[in-house]
This record gives structure tokens, sequence and C-alpha cells, in this order.
């Protein structure tokens, strides 16, 4: 089963912010954040041991879209 917890990597100095993955596609994935308020276009989407460079591509009340 996957695992549906995540962290989005900011900024090495900041604390990560924890969030639960909706859905993860090839290109993508659709996240649950609990504010999406002040999140840059670019960060880095841990999950399952991989990190990898996101753009975030929508946004829809506590839910986002990004694009790796």
């Amino acid at each position: 089963m996957m695992s549906k917890a995540g962290k989005l990597i900011i900024d090495p100095k900041k604390p990560v912010i924890d969030c639960t993955v909706v859905d993860l596609s090839a290109g993508g994935a659709c996240l649950q954040v609990a504010s999406p308020v002040g999140l840059p276009k670019r960060f880095e989407f841990l999950h399952a041991g991989v990190k990898r460079k996101v753009q975030l591509v929508w946004t829809r009340g506590f839910i986002i879209g990004v694009a790796y």
C-alpha cells in the first residue's frame, strides 16, 4: 500500500511541511496541506524516501497539485 505521508521542503533553513498524498501519477501529485498560503512556485516533495523537485500547478482550498 502506498504511504500517504509526504513532506514539502521549501528551504533547507525552514521546517519541513507535512502533507497527505491524495493521488500520485507519473507526472505529478495531488497533495493535502494544512495551509497552501506562502507556498512558493517551486520546492521539493519527499515521499517514500524519494525527493523530487516539483512545481506548484494549482490550488483548491487545502488541496494542491504539483508537477515533477
